[in-house]
């Protein structure tokens, strides 16, 4: 086989590679700037970069190769979906940089958010002054989610459950904690937050959205978004 065939078999398994990645981790997990993406990308764009050239490495050495990474990967991200400890030195998380109009200076030195880029992403949604802040969240894109002082709306800006685990700065946000929450999940029929995909506080009460049907929501006839494009569009609202 000569060089040109070799190598463009090797890139085609390259590309067919990271398409199988996307469609097993998710879309959306690649378009976030996470520790985990860089990683990935670093490592995988240096596996074919520095073999696909290289003509004494065979196709199935190359294959091989490309196949350990992205098993390593996967396994990574079931370690993130199901490890709470994993998931905190690994993934990137929402931030809560202002609470109560104060300004966390340490989680925004931890996300690299100086007093100037704060000042700018405040301008940018028509906010001149930090004082008119109430709550500022930084999401994992780099943007802000801000509930001004006066809001009515009360909007939750995080929810107090995701993914089957509590999430501290929402019952923060909420004035609410895990056993409150674990009261209000008794009452509608499920025994383990585990079987929560998401929960969020509106209006004084506990929106659940779970992975699959409880036994009481099946007794009253409720539909359960079990379906992923289901459970999107639940989201979504």
């Amino acid at each position: 086989m000569d060089f040109y065939t070799l190598t463009a078999i090797k890139f085609a398994l390259g590309i067919l590679m990271m398409i199988f990645q996307i469609n097993v981790l998710g879309k959306r997990d690649f378009s976030l700037n996470t520790p985990l993406n860089q990683v990935q990308n670093y490592v995988l764009g240096g596996i074919i970069g520095g073999v696909i050239y290289n003509s004494s490495i065979t196709l199935l050495q190359f294959f091989i190769i490309v196949l350990i990474w992205s098993l390593v990967v996967i396994a990574t991200k079931i370690l993130i979906d199901y490890s709470k400890t994993f998931k905190r030195l690994t993934a990137c998380q929402p931030e809560l940089i202002i609470r109560d109009g104060l300004v966390d200076i340490a989680r925004c030195a931890k996300v690299g958010l100086t007093a100037q880029s704060l000042s700018r992403s405040l301008r940018d949604q028509g906010i001149s002054s930090i004082r008119d802040v109430e709550t500022a969240v930084m999401e994992t894109n780099g943007s802000l989610t801000i509930r001004l002082h006066g809001d009515k709306s009360r909007r939750s800006l995080l929810p107090l459950v995701s993914d089957g685990q509590f999430v501290s700065d929402g019952l923060v946000l909420a004035g609410k904690d895990a056993a409150w929450v674990k009261a209000q999940l008794k009452e509608q029929g499920y025994s383990s937050v585990k079987q929560v995909f998401l929960a969020e506080l509106v209006d004084g009460n506990l929106e659940v959205v779970p992975f699959a049907t409880s036994a009481k929501a099946a007794k009253r006839g409720a539909p359960q978004p079990t379906d992923p494009k289901t459970l999107d569009a639940a989201t979504d609202r």
